[in-house]
């Protein structure tokens, strides 16, 4: 949009002051944050973010080619919201052994895979030599791929199980394959919401600590948001400062991605969730609080494919890549396929008026979209 339009739609509004902040790359406030969330006019907020995302990014629109591994379901947090957990003897659980991982891993061995996404419970049973094992595993089968595992809650109970500083066990991970971590698990950082909907789970404080711990290690992450069930707008702004105040830190935040509450057989399910719109709104104002933070994801299992093909205009440059089983939203009641091909993400991207680029988790280009073109797509 023409930054004049943008101007006199902004001052329509109401937004002519975070307006003016944005043109001049000025840091936005809390009272802006808040604002972003309550005002009426959406396309403004995200035409305004598409202004961000465009400046740092053009059109280019970033995917991997990656599979999701959930080694386990059994988890003792008891999450309000949660749909996948199970506890150990109900109908349901499971826990794969590290043979399991294995092979999960050898029957994608024909696909140029360069990521695996390893998540699960938090099962205090687990040793930590499993931890270790599942890593090690999944490296002899693939040498060369890049493991993104393990969220911040992960982490802080496999520290507790090997009884050591996290400062200490993640350079052991490190050594058995890990190279970097997810951003899931941070839900809302809010008091009042953790103790409502998740008060066996870590605080957000500690959540910060281990992120922190995490890239002092040398490592990057990811970093999440979960939206649309208890918390207010001022709740989602606070968050969002936490995220910025560690990037300031550390820098070691590659993205940010908003996962939609899904209320689907969960103790949350009498809630509406998010609406299409909402989902917008939160991309959007993502990018634009989070100015420190290069990549905004908009992740397809969980939007599905025509609103995340919107988010690309609402500050997205980032889909997320072709995950492969994914458990965690599909028990949650996602109804988008378990996987992509290459080439689909490619057509969907193109289709959004985006330049499909091919990256690695650490966001170096494999290919890129604008310089070559793939036969038939």
């Amino acid at each position: 949009m023409n930054t004049s339009i943008l101007k006199a739609r902004c001052a329509q509004a109401g937004l002519e002051a975070i307006f003016e902040k944005v043109m001049a790359k000025e840091r936005i406030s809390f009272d802006d944050g808040v604002q972003l969330y309550r005002t009426q006019d959406l396309h403004a907020v995200g035409a305004l973010a598409n202004h961000v995302r465009e400046r740092l990014h053009g059109d280019d629109t970033y995917f991997n080619v990656n599979q999701h591994i959930n080694y386990t379901n059994v988890c003792n947090k008891l999450c309000r919201f949660c749909s996948f957990q199970r506890l150990p003897k109900q109908a349901g659980a499971y826990v794969m052994r590290p043979e399991q991982v294995a092979e999960k891993i050898r029957e994608q061995l024909d696909e140029p895979v360069t990521e695996v996404h390893v998540v699960g419970g938090v099962y205090p049973r687990l040793p930590y030599s499993y931890y270790i094992e599942i890593l090690e595993a999944i490296k002899k089968e693939r040498p060369g791929i890049h493991i993104k595992g393990f969220t911040m809650v992960e982490l802080i109970q496999i520290a507790h199980l090997a009884k050591k500083p996290l400062a200490e066990v993640l350079p052991e991970l490190q050594a058995a394959g890990l190279d970097s971590c997810p951003g899931g698990g941070a839900e809302v950082f809010a008091k009042r919401v953790h103790d409502e909907g998740y008060h066996v789970k870590n605080t957000g404080e500690e959540w910060i600590d281990a992120a922190r711990a995490v890239h002092e290690a040398g490592m990057k992450s990811n970093c999440t948001m979960l939206h649309g069930h208890i918390e207010t707008s001022e709740e989602r702004v606070d968050h969002l400062n936490r995220l910025r105040l560690l990037q300031d830190e550390t820098g070691g935040f590659q993205a940010y991605i908003p996962l939609s509450f899904h209320p689907y057989g969960n103790e949350w399910s009498h809630l509406p969730g998010p609406s299409a719109m909402d989902e917008l709104r939160e991309i959007a104002v993502g990018r634009l609080v989070l100015d420190n933070i290069p990549h905004i994801k908009a992740y397809w299992i969980m939007l599905g494919i025509p609103i995340a093909q919107t988010a690309l205009s609402f500050g997205a440059n980032d889909v997320d890549g072709t995950v492969v089983e994914e458990k965690i939203y599909h028990d949650a009641g996602a109804v988008t396929p378990q996987a992509v091909k290459r080439d689909e993400l490619i057509c969907w991207i193109r289709d959004a008026g985006r330049a499909p680029v091919e990256r690695d988790t650490v966001y170096n280009v494999l290919w890129n979209g604008a310089e070559t073109k793939i036969a038939g797509v």
